[in-house]
């Protein structure tokens, strides 16, 4: 499945279009400060490798990112994806949406998508996240979704001249069919 719809949302595998967005998005600070691996400065041009470089793991079943657009105007909104580990049947789910759209519940909204996505078409085991402690935003959105808090990693990450600590999530598949979140249609 390479494209997913929700309510609000059209949730698309990664392509090289969306470079440009990608790349206007990641450059804010305010963006990088709330991930492990968005630099800042973002360098000019990477956006264009990062899409490039998604879409082939994406192609080889390594790592399913999506691009997250707005379902009626089309515009782009962030990224949503699921880092695969094959050998243990389970995924890291990874996300971040543009600073425009904060505290809309859109992160919410494809984050449960691709829980669906990973339990159903990927048939995982286990999915599992993480997001700094200072980050209420990005874990809230993990609760949401019922994943389970499973704990916190102190000074786990030396970023941006300081020490941060990482809080971890998870959900069994199990545990998520349980919740009646993942009945199919």
């Amino acid at each position: 499945m390479q494209e997913m719809e929700t309510d609000r949302l059209l949730m698309k595998a990664i392509s090289l279009e969306d470079w440009e967005e990608i790349e206007a998005y990641a450059s804010d600070y305010d963006m990088a400060k709330t991930t492990l691996n968005i630099p800042h400065p973002y360098p000019k041009g990477s956006g264009k490798d990062f899409a490039r470089h998604m879409a082939e793991q994406f192609d080889i079943g390594k790592h399913y990112t999506f691009s997250v657009f707005d379902r009626k105007e089309g515009y782009f909104i962030g990224l949503m994806g699921l880092g695969v580990n094959k050998e243990f049947h389970h995924a890291e789910l990874g996300y971040w949406i543009g600073k425009p759209f904060w505290g809309k519940g859109i992160g919410t909204e494809a984050a449960a998508a691709m829980m669906k996505y990973g339990f159903h078409e990927l048939n995982l085991h286990r999915i599992f996240a993480r997001a700094f402690a200072h980050n209420p935003g990005s874990y809230r959105i993990m609760e949401k979704i019922g994943m389970n808090y499973e704990g916190t990693f102190k000074e786990h990450v030396y970023r941006f001249g300081e020490y941060a600590d990482v809080k971890f999530y998870g959900l069994l598949k199990r545990d998520y069919l349980n919740q009646g979140a993942g009945k199919s249609e």
